[in-house]
């Protein structure tokens, strides 16, 4: 039982990424939560039609997401790199 420990941390990490790339998908198709309800999805879905006037309004919800998905998945190759002695160097 202790062995199992490690690779479920890394998983449910990794796993919480793709949680959020798919919610923001289905928000940017209009699948996801409603309007009143923010969401990076949605923004960028609602500021393409304004991309050419300010770029901003898509461009940074965007960064957001990029940004939150690559902190998770460095975190996660940190906890894998903590757990895992045949990993760490």
């Amino acid at each position: 039982l202790p062995n199992i420990l490690s690779p479920v941390i890394v998983v449910s990490t990794i796993r919480m990424a793709h949680v959020i790339i798919l919610e923001a998908s289905l928000s940017f198709l209009g699948l996801g939560v409603q309007p009143p309800t923010a969401s990076w999805g949605s923004m960028v879905s609602d500021g393409r039609a304004f991309i050419l006037e300010a770029w901003w309004v898509s461009t940074f919800p965007g960064l957001a997401i990029l940004l939150l998905v690559l902190a998770i998945n460095v975190a996660s190759q940190g906890l894998r790199d903590a757990f895992d002695p045949r990993f760490s160097e």
